[in-house]
């Protein structure tokens, strides 16, 4: 009986964890064309530079997200659902959720756009 309670236990605990690492991130903020922002940080976002935003992203070029606290994610099509990544382009200089998961390799930070808010 003891036995039984705790793999119960186990199995329930384990699902626990499973569903914990496979819950999407979200993360709040600006999109920006990152070809402008990078090297332009303090003209390379806002209303003022919708347009231009527009353009670079039409023209395929990084988009990321600029957070309220500076941070910068590169945002990545999901592979498996490439729409929401799609809708980024209309989304130029304008505050936005984004819910995908979070992943940073080498100093980059990035997200997999799953979802926009």
């Amino acid at each position: 009986m003891r036995m039984r309670t705790f793999s119960v236990l186990v199995a329930i605990f384990a699902g626990f964890l499973w569903a914990s690492s496979t819950r999407a991130d979200s993360v709040t903020g600006e999109v920006i064309d990152l070809a402008c922002y990078m090297p332009h940080p303090e003209t390379g976002h806002g209303p003022g530079h919708k347009k231009c935003a527009e353009t670079c992203a039409k023209k395929g070029l990084p988009l990321g997200l600029l957070t309220d606290d500076k941070q910068v994610y590169l945002l990545l099509e999901d592979h498996e659902n490439s729409k929401p990544y799609g809708q980024l382009k209309d989304k130029a200089a304008e505050k936005i959720t984004i819910e995908g998961n979070k992943v940073a390799q080498g100093g980059m930070q990035a997200i997999v756009v799953e979802a926009l808010k």
